[in-house]
C-alpha cells in the first residue's frame, strides 16, 4: 500500500481500555497560527532521531482556499443594508436555509431553500445573489467586491488558546522511556515569548490516573488503620501490621522485572491497593492471637513464638488459596465450560495479568516477611511484659 499516490497509512494496535491519547502528545500553544506550525515543524526536526519514536507529525493546516468578500461600507449605509444583512444573503444562497418540513408518513424531512449545485460552485455565480431590504433587490456585487485568497486551516484550541499539536508514537521502546527522552530533548528548546509546550495525551491520562490511584491508597490505608485502632486499642499496633503493606511493594517489583512487565498505572496500581486489604490480614491473624495469648499470661517472647507456629498453617493456606485463584489470570490460562478443555492466552489476559502478578507476588513476598517482621517489630516497640501487666491490671 505505500505505492498508492496520496496514501497515509499507519498501522495500529488494538486499544486497550479507555482513549488516553498518543504516546507522545506535544501540546503547543500562542497567538499566532502561521508561528506555531513553524514551532512545530522545527520540534519535529529537533526529536526525529529519538530511538523508538515513529509515525511523527502534527495537525497544522496552513491554508485553504476561500473567497472572501469586501464589504463597501460606504455603499452599504447609503443603501440602508449592513454586513449581517450581507452574510445571511450569502448563506441562504450557499449554505440554505430551512423553509418547513416535509411528511411522509411518520418521518419529517426538513425543506433547504439554496441555489441549485450548478449556481453554487463557481466565482462568477456570486453575481447572481441578491441582497433582499424593505421590498428591495440590491445586486451584491454592487456592495462588495470578492477575491481569492488563502485562509487559515483547522484552528484547534485549548483552554480558549490556539494550539497545534505534535504527535508520535512508540516502537521497540516503552512509550514512558520515548517520551522520557522527547521531553529530555525539549527542556532545552528556546520559546518565543508567549509560546507553551505542555505534553499531554499518555502522559495526562496517567498523571491523572495516578493521582487518583494515590488518593484512593491513601484512603484505603487510612480506614484499615481506624478499624485496627478501634479494634486493639492501640497505635503501635496498626502501624506494624499496616508495615505489611510496605513489605508487599518488594514482592510486586520483583514480579514486574521476573515477568518482563512495566508499572502499569492504572492496572498494577488497582493491584496494589487490593494488597493492602489482603497482606493485612495476615498480620492481623499472628497480632490478634499474640495478644490473647499475652492476656492468658504468656510472656511477649513465648506469645510471638507460639502464635507463629499456630498461626502459620491459616495464613500460608490463605495466601495459596488466593494465588492459585489469581494464577489462571496472569498466565491467561482458563478453562472453556462448552468444550471442556483448558485454553491458552484469553483475550483479555495482557490487560489483566500486571494486575494479577502483582498481586501475586506482591501476596507471596509480603507472607513470607510478615512471618518474620511483624514478630519482630512487635518485640521491638510492642509492650514490656511489666508494663503489659500494669496495663492489664488496670
Amino acid at each position: 500500500v505505500k505505492y498508492i499516490t496520496g496514501a497515509e497509512v499507519s498501522l495500529d494496535k488494538e486499544d486497550e481500555g479507555p482513549p488516553v491519547g498518543e504516546p507522545v502528545e506535544i501540546q503547543i500553544s500562542g497567538d499566532d497560527f502561521l508561528r506555531l506550525g513553524e514551532i512545530a515543524k522545527d520540534i519535529r526536526n529537533t526529536i526525529r532521531d529519538i530511538p523508538g519514536l515513529i509515525d511523527l507529525k502534527d495537525d497544522f493546516e496552513s491554508s485553504s482556499p476561500e473567497i472572501r468578500l469586501e464589504v463597501d461600507r460606504e455603499k452599504a449605509a447609503i443603501l440602508d443594508i449592513n454586513t449581517m444583512d450581507i452574510a445571511m444573503a450569502v448563506r441562504n444562497a450557499i449554505s440554505g436555509f430551512d423553509s418547513g418540513d416535509f411528511r411522509v408518513e411518520e418521518e419529517d424531512y426538513d425543506i433547504t431553500v439554496r441555489f441549485a449545485e450548478q449556481d453554487r460552485n463557481a466565482f462568477p455565480d456570486l453575481d447572481k445573489i441578491y441582497v433582499f431590504k424593505e421590498g428591495r433587490q440590491i445586486p451584491l456585487s454592487s456592495v462588495t467586491e470578492a477575491r481569492a485568497a488563502a485562509g487559515y486551516g483547522t484552528i484547534r484550541r485549548n483552554d480558549l488558546k490556539r494550539v497545534v499539536t505534535v504527535t508520535g508514537s512508540n516502537y521497540g521502546r516503552l512509550s514512558s522511556e520515548v517520551l522520557k527522552d522527547v521531553q529530555e530533548r525539549l527542556a532545552d528548546y528556546q520559546l518565543p515569548g508567549g509560546y507553551t509546550i505542555e505534553y499531554s495525551g499518555e502522559d495526562e491520562s496517567s498523571k491523572e490516573a495516578s493521582e487518583f490511584l494515590t488518593k484512593a491508597l491513601t484512603i484505603a490505608l487510612f480506614l484499615i488503620a481506624m478499624v485496627l485502632i478501634t479494634q486493639f486499642d492501640s497505635v503501635v499496633l496498626p502501624f506494624i501490621i499496616i508495615s505489611s503493606v510496605i513489605l508487599s511493594l518488594i514482592g510486586v517489583l520483583w514480579g514486574l522485572m521476573i515477568s518482563g512487565l512495566p508499572f502499569g498505572i492504572i492496572m498494577t496500581g488497582v493491584g496494589v491497593i487490593s494488597l493492602a486489604g489482603v497482606v493485612v490480614n495476615n498480620a492481623i491473624v499472628l497480632l490478634d492471637y499474640t495478644q490473647k495469648l499475652r492476656k492468658w499470661g504468656s510472656s511477649k517472647r513465648d506469645a510471638i513464638i507460639e502464635a507463629g507456629k499456630t498461626r502459620f498453617r491459616p495464613v500460608i493456606l490463605t495466601a495459596i488459596t488466593t494465588i492459585v485463584g489469581l494464577f489462571p489470570l496472569a498466565t491467561g490460562w482458563s478453562f472453556s465450560i462448552h468444550t471442556f478443555r483448558f485454553v491458552a492466552g484469553g483475550s483479555s489476559s495482557q490487560w489483566w495479568a500486571p494486575m494479577a502478578i502483582a498481586v501475586i507476588y506482591g501476596l507471596a513476598v509480603a507472607t513470607v516477611l510478615t512471618l518474620v517482621a511483624v514478630p519482630s517489630m512487635y518485640m521491638i516497640l510492642g509492650k514490656s511484659d511489666e508494663k503489659y501487666e500494669k496495663d492489664r491490671h488496670i
